[in-house]
């Protein structure tokens, strides 16, 4: 055997291990977003105003699941209090639930990878940086 036909086979033998880690790591990755996408569905954060009188509901994305006022708020009769109470405790609920979705998709996928990066920073960027790079070096 030439030391050439040596070479080829130490770089086959070392592709074929690298192939094999990264195709495991897809299988283990592929295998929980079906539980990630179960959990996301599942994922309801509640908030209250701080002077109770609005409850909010929303769902991992921020969608409006549900809200509440109590009869207190229209003994006020403060349109303006009331309407603002209800923008801010969506708004918090909506962080909250924000927050909660990029925690527990970091669970799921590697740190740093381009859909959490976006979850954490809302940059379309990240969710390119690693194609764009590649389209850099020649790949």
């Amino acid at each position: 055997m030439t030391l050439a036909e040596n070479v080829d086979r130490d770089a086959n033998r070392a592709l074929r291990a690298r192939f094999d880690d990264v195709y495991g790591q897809y299988q283990r990755l592929r295998s929980g977003l079906d539980e990630l996408q179960t959990r996301l569905t599942e994922l309801r954060v509640t908030e209250r105003s701080p002077d109770g009188r609005v409850t909010a509901v929303v769902g991992a994305r921020g969608e409006v699941i549900q809200v509440e006022v109590s009869p207190a708020a229209y003994q006020e009769r403060d349109a303006k209090g009331l309407s603002r109470a209800i923008t801010e405790t969506v708004q918090r609920a909506g962080a909250t639930a924000a927050e909660e979705t990029r925690q527990l998709v970091a669970t799921y996928l590697p740190g740093g990878s381009g859909p959490v990066e976006f979850l954490r920073t809302g940059d379309f960027a990240s969710l390119l940086g690693r194609a764009d790079a590649a389209l850099r070096r020649g790949e």
